[in-house]
């Protein structure tokens, strides 16, 4: 495996992984409502849930990209549940006073991020463009290789670029001190992950 190859991927991975999308919506709107270490969990989730569809996908599963009925349908039950988490980010619970700046409720599971991956229209964008360009590039590698690099490679970075979002939510939490400011904030995070979607119902 050449080096070229592995700096393509990471750099190809950071750049999908770190760029605005649903889950960096997700994890920003968790790190400011409850904090970096309550959504520990969030993204653990989510960044499982990506290394295990590359993984199934870039091993077993190319030609099931390639089938537009498949890209179509599950296209369209993302974006139906994205706005719906959306609407739930808009309507999440502000901090009580005395609650140490955390919202009410629970953030999201460790099942529920990586569940969501399965119609993440992103990922899916992700996924199609790894296993095309890079799976072809490592030439004459067997494929169980190539998936399991690709897994991790893409599972890694996804935790890295989560983990600079939720914080950068968290810090965003010093000048949320009303409740008026946090459910402005809460709905610029969900207006945001709704305009995540555009290129994709386009």
């Amino acid at each position: 495996m050449e080096i070229a190859w592995f700096v393509g991927v990471t750099g190809f991975a950071f750049a999908m992984s770190a760029t605005p999308g649903p889950n960096n919506t997700m994890v920003a709107a968790s790190g400011a409502s409850w904090g970096v270490v309550r959504s520990l969990s969030l993204i653990a989730g989510i960044g499982t849930g990506v290394a295990g569809i590359m993984l199934v996908i870039a091993a077993f599963g190319a030609s099931l990209i390639a089938d537009p009925r498949v890209s179509e349908t599950m296209k369209w039950v993302g974006i139906v549940y994205l706005f719906w988490l959306a609407w739930k980010i808009a309507m999440a619970e502000p901090a009580n006073p005395g609650s140490n700046g955390t919202a009410g409720g629970t953030p999201l599971s460790f099942y529920q991020g990586a569940l969501f991956q399965i119609i993440n229209p992103k990922l899916w964008v992700m996924v199609s463009g790894a296993v095309v360009t890079y799976g072809q590039a490592a030439g004459g590698e067997g494929a169980l290789k190539i998936a399991i690099l690709l897994a991790f490679i893409f599972g890694f970075m996804t935790i890295i670029s989560t983990l600079g979002w939720a914080a950068l939510g968290a810090s965003a939490r010093r000048f949320l001190t009303t409740s008026r400011s946090v459910c402005i904030f809460n709905r610029i995070m969900a207006i945001l992950l709704i305009a995540s979607l555009i290129p994709a119902i386009i």
